[in-house]
């Protein structure tokens, strides 16, 4: 065997060894310690309501009508919340139709809250993605009014929903305070039962 066969079977006999380890141990390993040590995560973190799963906390999806709250607006598709569109609309800060969507935007907020009360950004922009799951608990507080009077429910009632969905800072320190809408939203099914 000459030196150029002899190379070209060892390169050969590498790039197998590379495929098996690298394309099916290290996936088969690392899926295996996700499920262990982060099994909801690992599987979607899927949410389920009377046996059905009715999405994910991790994917944002529209809630029409106002008995439920109202997510932060989503630029992914041509409608909003489609999971095989995400991203964000790539509008700069000062494009003629980012501007009008976000005075759109206010001017449905304040029809429903009141004019001059202050809107969060979140209720105004759409995130990156535009599947965002989480508004900030201002938002939150701002339709507590309405879905409360839309559900027949009190708003102290309503207000400690969305003190119980508050999540905190991850660590204690990183990011916002925030609240899944997709489980606010179960929770306030639940309470009008």
């Amino acid at each position: 065997m000459n030196g150029v066969t002899r190379q070209a079977w060892i390169a050969v006999r590498l790039i197998v060894v590379g495929a098996l380890v690298l394309g099916v141990v290290y996936p088969l390993l690392v899926t295996g310690v996700g499920a262990v040590i982060a099994s909801g995560s690992a599987k979607g973190s899927l949410v389920e309501s009377d046996g059905e799963v009715v999405g994910s906390e991790l994917i944002g999806q529209n809630f029409e009508g106002d008995q439920w709250f109202q997510p932060r607006p989503s630029a992914a598709g041509a409608d909003g919340y489609d999971a095989m569109s995400s991203g964000g609309s790539n509008l700069g800060p000062n494009n003629e139709d980012l501007l009008a969507a976000v005075q759109e935007r206010r001017a449905a907020v304040e029809s429903q809250a009141g004019t001059g009360v202050f809107v969060p950004p979140d209720a105004l922009t759409a995130s990156g993605s535009g599947l965002d799951p989480h508004i900030s608990p201002e938002y939150a507080r701002l339709q507590v009014s309405r879905v409360a009077k839309a559900n027949g429910l009190s708003e102290s009632a309503v207000a400690g929903l969305v003190d119980a969905n508050t999540a905190g800072r991850q660590l204690g320190f990183l990011g916002e305070e925030r609240v899944n809408v997709l489980l606010l939203n179960l929770a306030i099914a639940n309470a009008r039962r």
